[in-house]
Parts: C-alpha cells; sequence; structure tokens
C-alpha cells in the first residue's frame, strides 16, 4: 500500500512543533526540513563552498560553524540574496528528503515539518497538506518569548511570510491552535482522516 508523504507548516510561532510532538506520540516518523537545512549547511563540504564562494567567509565562525546571525543580515530585506540563498540550500535538502521517504517507505505515512513549504514549491512533492494557524498577537508573544527578539523585527519576518489566508487556501487540513479548540482532538481527526484515505486506494502528488 502506498507511503504517504503529509506536509506540515504554519507562520513563524504557529505552534507546529507542539503538533509534531502529538504525531510523535502516534508513532510518525518526522522529518524536519528546517533542523536538515541547517545539518547540510553545516556538514556538506561542496555547499558549504557554495555558500562562502557567494556570501564570503563570514558565514562560517572561526569554529567552522554556519554562521546564522551574519546570514540572516545579509538576507533581510535582501529578496535576491535570499533567493540565492535557498537556490544553494533547497536541491540538497530536497535530495535529503527523498532519501529519508525511502527509508520510511514501510510506515503508512510520514511528516514533513517545514516553515517554507508553500514557499519553497517543496509541497508538490507531497500527497496531503496540514496547516497549523494561530491568532497573530499569540504568535508574536510566542516568538518574543523563545527568540528574545524585538516585536518589529518578529513582524518584518512575518510580512516576507505567505499569509495564513494563502496557506488555508492550499491545505487539506487546518489545524486551530487559538487555545479554545483542542489540538489532540484536531490532530487525531487528521491522523484518522489520512490512515483513511490511504485505504482508498493511489493519492496523487498535490499540484
Amino acid at each position: 500500500m502506498q507511503h504517504l508523504r503529509i506536509g506540515i507548516t504554519g507562520g513563524m510561532g504557529a505552534g507546529k512543533s507542539t503538533i509534531c510532538k502529538i504525531f510523535r506520540q502516534l508513532g510518525i516518523s518526522i522529518y524536519d526540513a528546517d533542523s536538515r537545512a541547517k545539518w547540510i549547511m553545516n556538514n556538506v563540504k561542496d555547499l558549504k563552498k557554495s555558500i562562502t564562494d557567494n556570501f564570503g567567509w563570514d558565514a562560517y565562525t572561526r569554529k567552522d560553524e554556519l554562521n546564522r546571525e551574519y546570514l540572516a543580515k545579509v538576507v533581510f530585506n535582501n529578496q535576491e540574496k535570499l533567493e540565492l540563498l535557498n537556490s544553494i540550500v533547497h536541491p540538497a535538502v530536497k535530495q535529503d528528503y527523498e532519501q529519508w521517504t525511502i527509508e520510511h517507505k514501510d510506515e503508512p505515512y510520514s511528516l514533513k515539518e517545514a516553515a517554507l513549504l508553500f514557499e519553497s514549491n517543496s509541497y508538490k512533492s507531497l500527497h496531503k497538506v496540514i496547516v497549523v494557524t494561530s491568532p497573530i498577537e499569540t504568535r508574536i508573544n510566542r516568538i518574543i518569548k523563545r527568540d528574545h527578539v524585538k516585536r518589529e523585527d518578529i513582524l518584518k519576518r512575518i510580512q516576507n511570510q505567505t499569509t495564513d489566508r494563502e496557506r488555508m487556501s492550499k491545505a487539506d487540513w487546518v489545524i486551530y491552535n487559538d487555545g479554545v479548540r483542542s489540538l489532540i482532538e484536531q490532530t487525531m481527526q487528521a491522523h484518522k482522516d489520512i490512515l483513511s484515505i490511504r485505504e482508498q486506494g493511489v493519492v496523487p502528488f498535490k499540484v
């Protein structure tokens, strides 16, 4: 029977990681695209060379670790630089994900957690997508507490991302992390739906 690739995404501070914890408790394997991207940028020699060639030696620290703060400043409000960095990193992450799915092909389904699922067009290699949404003020407060950054910086970063309305228009399931609706119940419903869809036959990739 077909192994389903399910994406899970949402804006900064929406609560993707919280939902993923529930799925993990259900025994679902999760590919964390953002964490894998960081690992790849720190460990794949050819990719590191490409980054230093395009962004300078300051892209890595003296300990040869990715200088995330420097890169963030370089690409912030510079769409051309951001697209250049993504063009270097996204293909490597895609290849890494394809290999990962082969290793999990005997499972009913797996999740790919990615903040830029739609922006990178990587959703097109998935069968279904879950979008996690949360009120904007709640998101901002979570990020301030988690990352210790200024409100205005958060708003600028949010403005550079796809809007919740755009994400939800492409979603197969929307999980509302609003403090009112039960996250467990919503996640369990999505889990049951995915297993049911899998039983019905071959599922095409999203377009």
